[in-house]
């Protein structure tokens, strides 16, 4: 099958070994009851096959909803798959999953984030040899959208010491609250989101962000943070502007060809998510896309 035929949100691909093993968020039933992960797998990012399921619910699991945006790391042999999980009463967190084999089978580990806070899409950065988790705290906690980071152990299945805030989704310019804040999450006034955090080393040694809101003309949209020290802990600056419309959450991965490529699924309209692969070039001290 073609990347067009592929139905999902949030996806992620890793490159392992002469195969190119993508993620994501089952997009069917991405609002409703779920159970589950598949994982996509090609030698030349155009020919597919899958869905492989990689993990399914036990039982003993009491997250039944919000199986979102999964992303795979290999870790001296292990596969970890950090994903979000959300529990029976809408309350979402991240979780870590691992297994012996990019495909599966992925056992349930534990939760990485606060279970008394709403918290989505969960991405590593390593930085000086330690690993991050940097994620979304969403907007039924968080009405101006945080994101956070918080450390975590080596073999990325506990935290250490308390999360930051990093910078919050109404920072940016371009960055407007939701239209649907009363409607689906209960939110009387203005309510920013900020999600799909994914963090790259530019060449001139700083750190950039892409990560997603909302904007005005263009719905969903990914915009760039650039932290002044190359740290993950900032401070962060906004750049005025988005850097896509029209969809979002993504991340960015080297090929075997060695060209590094941005995918995202786009549109963002119900029933057409679908991987779109975008090469990536620095202008300017910034990522650019297309």
């Amino acid at each position: 099958m073609k990347s067009t035929d592929i139905h999902i949100r949030d996806p992620f691909v890793l490159p392992h070994d002469g195969v190119y093993y993508m993620y994501g968020t089952r997009a069917d039933n991405v609002w409703g009851a779920m159970d589950g992960f598949d994982c996509y797998t090609s030698r030349d990012l155009e020919n597919w096959e899958g869905p492989f399921e990689v993990f399914h619910k036990p039982e003993t699991l009491a997250a039944d909803r919000a199986y979102w945006a999964p992303e795979c790391y290999e870790k001296d042999g292990v596969f970890h798959l950090i994903a979000t999980l959300g529990q029976p009463d809408g309350r979402k967190g991240v979780h870590v999953l691992r297994a012996d084999n990019p495909l599966g089978p992925f056992e349930h580990v534990g939760q990485l984030t606060d279970p008394a806070q709403s918290c989505i899409d969960g991405t590593i950065f390593e930085q000086d040899g330690q690993p991050w988790l940097v994620y979304s705290h969403s907007l039924e906690d968080v009405p101006e959208g945080d994101m956070d980071a918080v450390r975590l152990t080596d073999d990325l299945t506990a935290t250490i010491g308390d999360p930051v805030t990093l910078f919050k989704a109404s920072d940016a310019p371009w960055s407007v609250p939701v239209p649907f804040a009363k409607a689906e999450f209960g939110i009387d006034g203005d309510a920013y989101f900020s999600d799909g955090p994914f963090l790259h080393r530019l060449a001139d040694g700083r750190l950039a962000m892409l990560w997603s809101s909302w904007t005005r003309t263009g719905g969903y949209a990914v915009g760039q943070a650039i932290s002044r020290t190359g740290e993950v802990t900032g401070p962060w600056d906004q750049c005025p502007e988005p850097v896509l419309t029209h969809g979002g959450h993504g991340m960015l991965f080297t090929g075997f060809d060695g060209i590094t490529r941005y995918t995202l699924h786009a549109p963002n309209d119900p029933g057409q998510e679908r991987p779109t692969f975008l090469t990536v070039t620095e202008r300017d001290g910034r990522l650019a896309l297309g």
